[in-house]
């Protein structure tokens, strides 16, 4: 898998390593020599790892890559395909067809206080937007910055074959978050929906857990307003 890690920092590869050898090598070939079918592409397999290990605080963990080309990049939660988060109205048309992450940002400006009850595009229109994030790029690229590795449970999406590939990498994610819980007893995990019933080892961490962010109680939900509000992520 050496030639689908590029991009990786370096402190990650002694784990990586070690998680890869806990998996099916025939899988792993198979995934080498047909990298045309599957997401996100080839050399975004493990884009969440350039984050550094010892800058990390926190593991968001989606589930499975978008299923789309445009919007996989190796990131959980980032579509790829949004671009601007605002519009005149309020919300842009790409955001509001994304319902989680529509949701999301409805969240961060109840966290904010800059919305209360009112969560409506002529509410958002109303806001001053200009000492926001303007960009899908620049919102995760704040997570980052607050040391979130935003990582799906499973790292590959191909048609038809969601189970599949999940089963596939479960030893994966099982040693990656032994090591992790080793290395760093400190780090949180931020489960959202049904990925927090499926992952034994968060019981090894500190964890928010929430309902997915497609839910309109999301935005509401204490819990995850008093996690992010200190984090302000849309503040440029």
């Amino acid at each position: 898998m050496q030639n689908l890690m590029r991009g990786v920092h370096a402190q990650w590869h002694p784990l990586l390593h070690e998680a890869l050898s806990h998996m099916n090598g025939d899988y792993l070939q198979q995934l080498q020599s047909t990298p045309e079918n599957w997401l996100p592409d080839k050399n975004k397999l493990f884009a969440s790892f350039s984050l550094p290990l010892a800058s990390t605080r926190f593991i968001l963990l989606g589930e499975s890559p978008y299923p789309r080309a445009q919007s996989a990049n190796g990131y959980a939660f980032w579509d790829n395909s949004v671009e601007s988060l605002w519009s005149k109205t309020g919300l842009s048309k790409e955001v509001n067809r994304a319902t989680s992450l529509r949701n999301l940002l409805k969240m961060l400006l109840h966290a904010r206080g800059d919305l209360s009850t009112d969560f409506s595009q002529p509410a958002i229109s109303e806001l001053d937007k200009s000492a926001y994030v303007q960009t899908a790029k620049q919102l995760f690229e704040a997570l980052i910055q607050q040391g979130f590795l935003l990582l799906n449970a499973t790292l590959i999406y191909s048609e038809n074959e969601v189970n599949y590939h999940a089963r596939q990498w479960r030893p994966f994610m099982h040693s990656l978050l032994i090591q992790l819980a080793s290395y760093n007893p400190s780090l949180q995990l931020i489960l959202f929906g049904r990925i927090a019933e499926l992952i034994p080892e968060a019981n090894l961490f500190t964890s928010l857990r929430a309902e997915h962010p497609y839910n309109i109680s999301f935005i509401t939900n204490p819990n995850v307003l008093t996690f992010f509000k200190p984090l302000d992520l849309l503040a440029l």
